[in-house]
């Protein structure tokens, strides 16, 4: 005799940081987890992990910004774990320019992309099931970037993460009482491996004082396993100390920029 699993949740960007922990913690209790992102190796790692502590893992490599490879791998989801009860957009990407006088277009599309399309066409895809039920939880990860923005996340970073927090309180004023619970949340400076494409990459002492991926993982799990009556619409993690961010953003204000344009050494 088989069991169903409770609940079935998708996470983007389950490979490393925030989404691994996330799905850890959901599996732990008791939800079978599909992992998303673009590492098939780095996602069959992950499953293996929550496999063998009890729990119940698909890894499925895909591109989220494909609407194609979305709907491809909805329903593959669908057929092995059931309709999806929980979405975690947790997947994100930055530009490597981030003052908008030299960011290429290029790489502001990429990162709205991934940061705002990408929800956008999963929230899509999963909407009819949840609405169905009358039940479903929407999480996506946003920053507070999106009420902050600076040189330190850029200009696309920025703009994409105040897009997803809109389309999110569009969620939750359009669908709550229908059942969904949208959930948007802002982590403040986190220790990821993101960290390590910054114009100056911060010190390990730095990091140290930051948010950790498990810290917003937790964060995700308290809202997603509260009665579904309640809905933490909006949460905030953030460090308890400030660091002092002036060198990094003189540092990121000239990234990118024209050899003509820099200031002289």
């Amino acid at each position: 005799m088989t069991t169903t699993p409770r609940t079935t949740a998708l996470i983007t960007g389950a490979g490393s940081g925030m989404g691994l922990e996330t799905a850890r913690l959901l599996a732990r209790d008791g939800a079978a987890v599909a992992l998303l992102g673009r590492r098939q190796e780095a996602l069959d790692s992950v499953a293996d992990t929550i496999r063998s502590e009890g729990g119940t893992a698909l890894a499925l490599a895909a591109d989220i910004t494909d609407a194609d490879d979305v709907t491809r791998v909805l329903d593959r989801v669908r057929t092995e774990l059931g309709p999806v009860d929980v979405l975690v957009n947790n997947a994100g990407s930055a530009s490597t320019v981030l003052n908008p006088q030299w960011l290429p277009h290029d790489e502001w599309r990429q990162v709205l992309d991934v940061n705002l399309t990408a929800v956008f066409q999963l929230t899509q895809a999963v909407l009819p099931d949840m609405l169905d039920r009358g039940a479903g939880t929407i999480v996506t990860v946003s920053s507070l970037a999106a009420v902050n923005p600076n040189l330190l996340g850029g200009a696309a970073y920025g703009a994409a993460k105040a897009g997803v927090r809109n389309f999110m309180t569009f969620l939750h004023n359009t669908f709550r009482n229908q059942g969904l619970r949208a959930i948007t949340v802002l982590p403040g400076e986190a220790d990821t491996p993101i960290l390590d494409n910054r114009a100056r990459p911060p010190a390990p002492e730095e990091r140290a004082a930051m948010v950790r991926p498990e810290d917003v993982a937790e964060a995700i799990r308290l809202a997603v396993a509260l009665p579904q009556r309640v809905v933490l619409q909006e949460i905030v993690v953030a460090p308890t100390r400030q660091r002092d961010i002036s060198a990094d953003l003189d540092i990121s204000r000239w990234t990118g920029a024209p050899a003509d344009a820099a200031p002289q050494a």
